[in-house]
């Protein structure tokens, strides 16, 4: 069973589901909009609200936003921080079941920091419920077990409401759905057995939405275990139940499962009629069940792969074009970087925690080292027998000593800090550079897969002429793979060449192609770390600059801390800007430029930002000043960098006027 079947499952994240859809549920809908019509702004209001996006996350999704949109701006207003934590679940789950992973992180994160912020024990649980969903939708079952029992646990805490059974009940029965993709069957089984005990309790009415589900899955368990017979007879319950609700969502993933188990026992003509139902039902919904109408066509082209060529090529044409709306490059773009905005976020979280330990250790160190001066001091004062004040003295020392090598351990990790920091922005810029040679081959290689499938169709049927044509596309197409994959070799190969740890050994390098390159990283890398970022940029190489020895990760690195500064000051300028007067606006400009001299190469680089204070131009390449916010810089970048350039035996020197701009010359040696 291929793995992304599991998105056939994503409806069941809302405690509601599709009750909209039925008589009984737009009769509520109706009601519910009738109280909010004359409902006071209160948080009374905000939760019919909710009732309403819970309904609409399903069937409607412009309506989920608008009601959304009121509901959170009401909740802001009224510090209703709950509400606002349960509509942006409501919004997480909607665009999860339509297919939108990195939109639905983004949000389920913002309401998981909020409902832990606040100390929501129920909403943490439902959010992190939420979010291993995501990760289960990934296919990451690792990552999906460790949020679902991270929820269970804390719901385990948590004192229901009447209100709030359902999520005690959901949170506990979602985890053991996951144990069936995992293949932990005697533990799927005890959590489902737990579900089943407590949604078929007579007393909680409101929780049939849970029942048919539960059905479902018993019957996908057993599916699994190979008990055909166990899953036909609990997928036909489901199935009944989800056709009395006409819930259209529900019904067309018992079908699939359906299908599945006659797959399992190889009876095709069951598998095709229950597939067509599902699939029937996923394209006839207006909300267009996007991951049923993807499992459902799967099953039957592959079913027709061979009976009948037509078929199977029309429901491929549907299962290609649904996995693309669901897997497609710029989706998976959008998920790479809202994944790693999770990581930043966390990482961030990490370093400030960090950071206020050690302020804590750093003031308990200073308070130890002052409480010690003035010990030292009235020993001093008090005993003027020579050894004994030879023996402060000498205990002095030693605190000094170690105060000294601590201090000089503090500098290494900065000093390593600050290479850390230039070796992030040049991974920015790399991944830039090679993504497009990389979505040539990823492109080639799905459209080659496709061109042997029906040159096998071709060959079975013997039409060797077409065949025999599709094999010289498919050759074509791997011409372009090669080339474009050693377009991307080639470009790892330079920038691991000049981003690599140095050796200490020089070498002959191309301080143009050096200098164009770094300026390239360093924007993409900027413009990778801040969309809002805009900037200019040009080049003035002088070609008649001949290969000089250097050490190219050295150097690198001071021109990569140059074109940073550059961009950093006309960003700063930009964001400072006035609105422009006369028709003149401020158009933030770098510029690069090598030039050869006598016996030297200059290498300069301009900005027309804000420029250098003249009374701090004389301070710039002292160690740890900077003039950037607290966070944003280490004050070692041109102090490195001036080091770098002597060993080299060259010069690095500044031209500023305030207001204008700044220009860094590197002089270096022709050796």
């Amino acid at each position: 069973m291929t793995n992304k079947i599991i998105y056939a499952v994503l409806f069941l994240m809302a405690p509601t589901f599709l009750f909209a859809q039925n008589e009984a549920g737009v009769k509520h809908l109706e009601e519910v909009k009738k109280k909010l019509a004359v409902s006071a702004a209160d948080t009374n209001r905000v939760l019919l609200i909710i009732d309403l996006c819970t309904a609409y996350q399903w069937t409607d999704i412009d309506s989920l936003e608008y009601y959304s949109k009121k509901g959170i701006e009401l909740a802001q207003r009224l510090n209703f921080v709950r509400g606002e934590v349960r509509i942006l679940n409501n919004q997480g789950i909607a665009f999860l079941f339509r297919g939108d992973i990195p939109k639905a992180l983004n949000i389920l994160y913002q309401a998981l920091r909020l409902a832990e912020k606040n100390g929501y024990r129920l909403e943490t649980a439902i959010s992190l419920n939420n979010i291993g969903s995501c990760y289960f939708s990934l296919n990451d079952h690792n990552r999906s077990l460790e949020f679902l029992r991270n929820a269970v646990a804390i719901n385990k805490t948590v004192q229901h409401s009447p209100k709030d059974v359902y999520w005690k009940i959901y949170i506990d029965f979602w985890l053991g759905t996951e144990y069936i993709y995992v293949n932990k069957f005697d533990s799927a089984e005890l959590y489902l057995n737990r579900a089943y005990t407590e949604a078929f309790d007579p007393g909680f009415t409101d929780l049939y939405s849970l029942r048919p589900t539960i059905f479902m899955f018993y019957g996908y368990l057993y599916l699994k275990e190979k008990k055909f017979d166990s899953a036909y007879h609990y997928l036909t319950q489901a199935i009944s139940i989800y056709g009395a609700y006409k819930d259209v969502f529900g019904g067309a993933d018992a079908y699939t499962y359906m299908a599945m188990v006659f797959k399992e026992q190889n009876k095709p003509d069951s598998v095709i009629y229950y597939a067509k139902k599902g699939l029937d039902l996923s394209l006839n919904q207006n909300n267009n069940y996007k991951s049923s109408t993807l499992n459902n066509s799967r099953l039957l082209a592959e079913q027709y792969e061979h009976s009948n060529p037509a078929l199977a090529l029309k429901y491929l044409k549907i299962q290609l074009e649904t996995n693309d709306s669901l897997y497609g490059a710029r989706k998976i773009q959008d998920l790479q970087k809202t994944l790693a905005e999770v990581q930043q976020q966390e990482q961030e979280s990490r370093e400030k925690q960090i950071e206020k330990q050690n302020k804590q250790k750093q003031n308990v160190f200073l308070v130890g080292l002052g409480v010690l001066l003035v010990i030292a001091f009235i020993l001093y004062r008090n005993n003027l027998q020579r050894k004994k004040a030879n023996v402060l003295l000498q205990y002095q020392k030693e605190k000094v000593e170690t105060t000294l090598s601590d201090l000089k351990a503090t500098q290494a990790q900065l000093i390593q800090s600050e290479k850390m920091a230039s070796l992030g922005e040049l991974t920015a810029g790399i991944a830039h550079e090679i993504r497009n040679p990389l979505n040539f081959v990823n492109n080639f290689s799905e459209v080659s897969n496709e061109l042997i499938d029906e040159m096998k169709i071709e060959l079975d049927q013997g039409d060797n002429d077409k065949a025999k044509i599709i094999a010289d596309d498919v050759k074509q197409n791997l011409e372009k793979i090669l080339q474009h994959g050693k377009r991307a070799d080639a470009i790892v190969k330079g920038m691991l060449q000049h981003s690599g740890t140095s050796t200490g050994a020089k070498e002959p390098a191309d301080i143009n192609k050096l200098a164009d390159e770094y300026l390239r990283l360093a924007y993409h890398g900027l413009k990778a770390k801040d969309k809002s970022f805009n900037a200019m940029f040009e080049t003035e190489f002088d070609h008649n600059v001949a290969q000089i020895n250097i050490i190219p990760q050295d150097i690198g690195r001071v021109i990569l801390n140059l074109i940073n500064n550059a961009f950093y000051a006309v960003n700063e300028k930009a964001k400072a800007a006035q609105p422009p007067k006369a028709g003149v606006q401020y158009k933030p400009m770098v510029t690069v430029c090598t030039k050869k001299l006598k016996d030297k190469i200059e290498v300069r680089v301009k900005d027309n930002g804000n420029g250098i204070p003249v009374s701090i131009k004389e301070k710039i390449f002292q160690p740890f000043f900077t003039t950037k916010p607290t966070g944003q810089g280490t004050g070692l970048g041109l102090s490195l960098a001036y080091d770098i350039v002597k060993a080299h035996g060259g010069e690095l020197k500044v031209e500023t006027k305030e207001g204008e701009g700044s220009g860094f010359t590197i002089l270096l040696p022709i050796i």
